[in-house]
């Protein structure tokens, strides 16, 4: 795998948390698209991101937690779908691209427990993150594209 490193910029986004367990993610998606929807912001619009606060493999599933945005320009108003104003911190990160489907993205496990090790590297205190590249109900499985950031001290 190819690791990038980069200096990430500080980015405004409009969160909604997900709380609880990991197949039920896909609910929480869906409540986000419909916020996307009845705000006018389309799949081309902003970055759509993953913020990963938990390892689904070692955490309780009432412990799972992930946040799923978008980068915003403006601050985002009261609403009805819980999205709230959130920051993603400018810093150094690691980055490898994944290729295909989002069900299992194993450049996050190989980025923690191989190049991590071996990099002479340290993690920051931010959470691991996706950048969901190509999003949208056109997208196919062997067709997405996203980028793991591993933000870094």
């Amino acid at each position: 795998m190819n690791v990038t490193l980069i200096d990430f910029p500080d980015t405004m986004i409009a969160a909604l948390e997900h709380h609880g367990p990991e197949h039920l993610v896909h609910r929480t998606s869906l409540q986000f698209i419909d916020w996307r929807r009845a705000n006018g912001i389309r799949p081309d619009m902003g970055k759509t991101f993953g913020i990963h606060y938990s390892d689904p493999v070692n955490t309780l599933p009432e412990d799972y937690r992930l946040d799923i945005a978008v980068s915003v320009t403006e601050l985002v108003g009261p609403n009805d779908f819980g999205v709230v104003n959130k920051r993603i911190p400018a810093g150094r990160c690691a980055v490898v691209r994944h290729s295909g489907s989002r069900d299992f993205v194993s450049p996050a496990q190989w980025l923690y427990r191989e190049w991590l090790p071996a990099s002479g590297e340290q993690v920051r205190d931010y959470p691991m993150f996706f950048h969901y590249v190509n999003v949208g109900p056109g997208v196919r499985d062997q067709d997405m594209i996203t980028d793991v950031y591993l933000p870094l001290k």
